[in-house]
This record gives structure tokens, sequence and C-alpha cells, in this order.
């Protein structure tokens, strides 16, 4: 008898803890264009050896959300050098795909991104074209490596409630993530 009365006040809070979070359920968060690409920002530059054979700089992302297909679109500056040239080339490159959350991470990542868009400035088609397939490689590289969006741990908690992120889509002019009360 004495157990019980020395368990039951934690038995108590602990099962209404769990009924409030079944009655808060799910909540939507907006994320604002403006947010995100201040989050992009700090994250960049970012520097990658392809092939073991060209150095390569991303930098100014742009964040272009696509809100009719579920979409997004990354424009970064690129910077390749060539190992064995003193050259370098300079231009841009386009990549979209879709949203996809990283529940571990708490973070909206870019998946089965592609390149839209690669232009080198003075290099002729051809040449421009044998890169494309680095741009490629690199594309999934980055998006890999460049959530889109993290999310902190208190971001994630409301009244008292940890919750998890469990779907995203977009919205004309930003993102909403879908969180859920964890289990």
């Amino acid at each position: 008898m004495n157990i019980l009365r020395r368990w039951s006040a934690p038995l108590l809070i602990a099962s209404l803890l769990a009924a409030c979070a079944t009655i808060i359920g799910p909540r939507q968060v907006d994320l604002p264009q403006d947010r995100l690409q201040q989050g992009l920002d700090h994250r960049f530059p970012l520097h990658h050896r392809a092939l073991g054979v060209f150095d390569i700089e991303l930098n100014h992302p742009q964040l272009n959300i696509i809100a009719e297909n579920d979409r997004v679109a990354l424009t970064l500056d690129a910077n390749v050098s060539p190992l064995l040239a003193r050259q370098s080339w300079h231009g841009t490159m386009t990549l979209s795909g879709r949203l996809t959350v990283d529940r571990l991470r708490n973070a909206i990542y870019l998946s089965d991104a592609h390149v839209d868009r690669f232009i080198i400035d003075g290099m002729d088609e051809g040449r421009q074209h044998q890169i494309a397939g680095v741009a490629n490689l690199l594309g999934e590289k980055v998006m890999k490596d460049a959530p889109i969006y993290t999310f902190h741990q208190d971001e994630l908690r409301y009244a008292g409630v940890q919750f998890a992120l469990t779907r995203i889509s977009t919205r004309p002019g930003g993102l909403v993530a879908t969180i859920e009360p964890a289990q």
C-alpha cells in the first residue's frame, strides 16, 4: 500500500502530461522565405573537390519556392578551379528538388535534386556540357550537406510537450512544417 501511495502522484502527473500531448495535437509552423534565406546564408560558402580534379566553391544561395508543385529551387554562384590549371571559371548553378524531412536531425532537406541550369561565364557550350556531369554530382552532395532549414529543440517544444517534425509543404513565400507530439 505504501508503494502505491509513493508512485500514484508521479503516475498521475505522467498520465496527465500524456493526455495533454494528445489534446494539443499536430501544429503547423510557418517558415517565411526570408527566414529560410537567412539560414542558408549562414551555411555558405561550401567548398568541394569534385572527381579529385576540380576545386569548387558555391556561395550566395538564392532560394526560390515553387509552391505549385511542392518544390524549391536553389541558385548558387559557382567558382570552379581545375587543380592542374591556373585559371578558374565563374558562373551560376540552379538546382531544384522536392522537400523531405529528416526526423533525426529535425531538418528539412532538398531531395531528388537535379541541376536545372549550369552556366560558366566565357566557356563554350561543349565544355560546359562536360562539366555539367560534375555539377549534377555536386548538386546531390550539396543537398545532403546543407539543409534548407534546421529546427532548434526549443522550436519543437510547446506547452511543455516535445514535438517532432513530420511533414513539410510549400506555400507562396514560404514553407509550412507540420509538427506532432513526440511519441
